[in-house]
């Protein structure tokens, strides 16, 4: 008779990697000073973190949250609909409503939830959702948790984003839901053209901000600002776990959008909501974000110039304008071998291998925050290029020396 944890039992694919000393995950992070951290009695620096703006090790953040904690205790031990509503959270939505320019907002308790919370109570039986194939997997969960039809499209193919709005019957309700950057390799959704379709073929839009909010736009306002459509996207979400320095999500939109949300998303109504000290953090961070533009400035400009440097050297890095930085190695076993030598030099990346990317595409996922500084963006560089050197037999784009 089959047993639930034969799968389980089956369950080997890792042994040898942990073996080899080459298993990359869960690693204990001792102490953290923010672009620098503590691990097995060894500092690195941080180069694989969402912290943008370098705001979770912030004096401000951190004092805000301690005050919360001191005023409303640790948790809230409750959902929004019974006794886990805060001014904190009323306060915090009625801020973000205003910052996005949108009629209402409303917090989940962690990003993830936002998106499967609002997808699956706004597409129904009648209804049709359109999914870039990158979308985060949040994004595919809440497709797949609702009632209507999740159809893929080819990422970033308006051709075929196209096709498949055309191919839909006039009378059902569509939803097109993109990121506006996607984590892994760094582009952006080109949200004027989605925008474009989306009027033609009567369809709505949502943009997943997570890793735009507080980097792009003239006001930190993410991938729809950074595009100029605004107006015309019907709904965006954001977390409070990368340039917010906190933890939750939230979604911001048409004020009767969101009161319907409010009342349907079961990942809203049956979860706790965000600690005090989260949403306190979440408000303090939306404070700089407001006022020091410099900040998604400067991780910009970092960025720029580790990826303007690193394709010098003739480096597939994949992206354009965002604080992630991909390095195409290829293949899973040399992701990690790659990762362990960066490690082993004292800077702490995210190997990244499928289905997070395509096959025969694994890479190493870099990130930086605006507080790092001259001497560890150089010193993360460095170590990249030898690291690429001595691997140098494996890559087959690797040309040669580079510039010291």
């Amino acid at each position: 008779m089959p047993d639930l944890f034969d799968k389980v039992l089956r369950f080997h694919e890792l042994d040898a990697f942990k073996a080899a000393g080459l298993y990359p995950y869960f690693r204990a992070i001792r102490a953290s000073e923010g672009n620098e951290v503590e691990i097995d009695g060894r500092r690195l620096v941080m180069a694989g973190s969402n912290n943008y703006l370098g705001l979770t090790h912030d004096a401000r953040v951190k004092a805000a949250a301690i005050h919360a904690v001191e005023e409303f205790g640790s948790g809230c031990t409750g959902s929004r609909f019974l006794n886990g509503t805060l001014e904190l959270h009323v306060e915090l939505e009625r801020r973000l409503s205003a910052w996005t320019k949108r009629g209402a907002a409303i917090t989940f308790s962690t990003g993830f939830q936002t998106n499967l919370g609002i997808i699956s109570c706004l597409v129904g039986r009648e209804d049709v959702v359109f999914s870039d194939r990158d979308n985060h997997a949040c994004i595919v969960d809440g497709c797949r948790l609702s009632f209507g039809e999740f159809v893929k499209f080819r990422h970033n193919d308006m051709s075929d984003l196209q096709r498949r709005l055309a191919a839909s019957p006039a009378d059902k309700g569509k939803l097109i839901v993109v990121d506006g950057c996607y984590s892994m390799c760094a582009d952006l959704a080109p949200l004027d053209q989605i925008c474009e379709l989306a009027d033609r073929y009567g369809a709505r839009v949502l943009v997943d901000e997570a890793h735009s909010f507080g980097v792009f736009g003239a006001n930190g306002r993410g991938a729809c600002e950074h595009f100029g459509v605004e107006e015309r996207v019907d709904l965006v979400m954001g977390t409070f776990s990368k340039s917010f320095a906190s933890l939750g999500g939230f979604a911001a939109g048409r004020a009767d959008v969101i009161a319907y949300i409010q009342h349907h998303a079961r990942s809203l109504i049956f979860s706790a909501s965000i600690a005090p000290a989260s949403a306190a953090a979440a408000l303090a961070a939306l404070d700089v974000i407001e006022r020091e533009p410099e900040r998604r400035e400067r991780v910009l400009a970092i960025a720029q110039r580790v990826r303007d440097t690193l394709r010098a050297d003739g480096f597939p890095v994949l992206g354009e304008i965002s604080p992630i930085i991909p390095l195409v190695i290829g293949e899973r076993v040399r992701v990690f071998r790659f990762w362990k030598r960066l490690f082993e030099r004292g800077v702490f990346t995210n190997p990244v291998t499928a289905p997070a990317v395509p096959q025969g595409m694994d890479l190493i996922r870099m990130s930086f925050m605006s507080t790092h500084t001259e001497a560890q963006v150089d010193f993360v560089i460095e170590q990249v290029r030898e690291t690429v050197a001595e691997f140098a037999d494996e890559l087959p784009w690797y040309q040669g020396s580079v510039a010291g």
